[in-house]
């Protein structure tokens, strides 16, 4: 009975997370989906947040700072430290490459890193310390596509692993327990305009006007490309790291190459790597599961 108690308490122990992202949640033109992945691991039992790093991507570093810090600030969670990173593709060192080697390692083993934008800082944090990879236990990314990314008949720009070729063909080939949420699996996490609201106006928290309030710019950013909705990209990478039960299996060997990551496509003309490209089994119990975890997030509304 001993030994199982302690099994069960190693089973439900939330996993270390550090997240990788270019958040700019609230800034003009520019995707929320980063800012909700922070509360979806905020809210998430399974998680324990122990830093973010910022890289480029949706925007410059300074910008993807500041947002970082001011949401933090608004949500009351200045305990979560957060680092700034490299700000451009080749960059070797920063405050955030320096915290991700140093974690790794004392976490050796039990940790995961989910990316969700530039791959720059992990690239590095490689080439500071060649175990880093190795010290994850799970590295979990969003980008990438596998064929044309189109949206109402356009297509869209990679802006993830595109960002930096050569450090994301060095991540996705070293990295060891890999999954990547690609632009194409993620068109199925689509939230309607209406269903987003449905689901926030079901709450009275103060975080469900919060996350209205600073949503609504980007739902009327989606309507000028004739879209009544937005895509929550990279929640899925993080629902993928903590719930895998919500997504059909999927081993595909991948062959990216420099050149084709300069589109952020993952068949190329390199050696074939072996990653899970997750696809969401239910939309509906997906939307449901994100709102409700996004929704328990430990904050105090500033």
């Amino acid at each position: 009975m001993h030994n199982c108690s302690i099994f069960c308490c190693k089973l439900n122990k939330p996993m270390n997370i550090i997240f990788d992202c270019d958040n700019t949640f609230d800034v003009p033109g520019c995707d929320v989906d980063d800012g909700l992945t922070l509360l979806y691991l905020l809210g998430s039992a399974e998680a324990r947040l122990l830093g973010i790093t910022t890289c480029y991507g949706n925007s410059d570093l300074a910008t993807v700072g500041q947002t970082t810090g001011r949401m933090l600030r608004d949500l009351g969670r200045e305990d979560i430290p957060y680092y700034q990173g490299c700000a451009q593709a080749g960059e070797k060192s920063s405050a955030a490459v320096d915290f991700l080697v140093q974690t790794a390692r004392r976490h050796a083993g039990d940790i995961s890193v989910l990316a969700t934008g530039s791959l720059t800082n992990l690239w590095a944090a490689g080439r500071q310390d060649a175990a880093f990879l190795n010290n994850i236990n799970e590295v979990v990314l969003m980008g990438g596509i596998t064929q044309p990314l189109l949206i109402k008949g356009k297509r869209l720009d990679e802006l993830n692993f595109s960002c930096d070729p050569a450090a994301t063909l060095e991540v996705l080939a070293k990295a060891p327990r890999l999954a990547i949420a690609t632009g194409n699996n993620c068109l199925s996490a689509f939230i309607s305009y209406a269903e987003h609201q449905s689901r926030l106006n079901a709450s009275a928290s103060p975080l469900a006007r919060y996350i209205e309030r600073k949503t609504e710019y980007w739902f009327r950013h989606m309507r000028g490309w004739g879209v009544d909705g937005a895509y929550v990209w990279d929640i899925v990478a993080a629902a993928y790291l903590l719930r895998k039960d919500l997504f059909l299996p999927a081993r595909i060997p991948i062959t990216p190459d420099k050149d084709s990551l300069t589109q952020g496509m993952l068949l190329g003309g390199g050696p074939m790597i072996n990653a899970d490209l997750p696809q969401i089994l239910d939309s509906g119990a997906f939307a449901g599961h994100i709102y409700q975890t996004m929704l328990a997030a430990a904050v105090n509304i500033n």
